[in-house]
């Protein structure tokens, strides 16, 4: 795992083995969301999916509380963002390597302490990503 600095963002990473597209497909899945993002325990989206730009919905967090959220970012295959309650929040993103991919996660300047819970979610993303090749 890698600390950095990515559009003008503190981030943290990890190179995973595993294609672009599983990793992908692990991030934008509103059902896998509580598996490997330790701060959710639910998402869904108000309307039919899948995950695009200006996509709304709610996030619970574990104490059971939903939060509006809304994607304010979106290239397919490659990264997504949003507002938490209309809070600019994390930014994801799938960067494709010669072996396999990096999946790189960026948090406000304000909340450099969420890296750590990021850096929780990376080698679950990883674990994830490899059951579905």
């Amino acid at each position: 795992m890698r600390l950095g600095l990515r559009h003008a963002m503190p981030t943290v990473d990890r190179a995973m083995p595993v294609p672009p597209e599983a990793a992908w497909d692990v991030i934008t899945d509103l059902e896998a969301w509580p598996v490997w993002g330790p701060s959710v325990s639910g998402a869904e989206l108000d309307g039919p999916g899948p995950l695009t730009a200006g996509s709304r919905g709610r996030v619970w967090t574990p104490v059971g509380v939903p939060l509006p959220f809304q994607i304010t970012e979106f290239v397919d295959g490659r990264a997504w963002a949003w507002k938490v309650l209309g809070v600019p929040a994390t930014r994801h993103e799938v960067i494709p390597t010669r072996g396999g991919c990096v999946v790189s996660f960026g948090v406000p300047l304000w909340a450099p302490g969420y890296l750590a819970v990021m850096a929780l979610a990376l080698p679950r993303i990883d674990r994830l990503a490899r059951q579905r090749v």
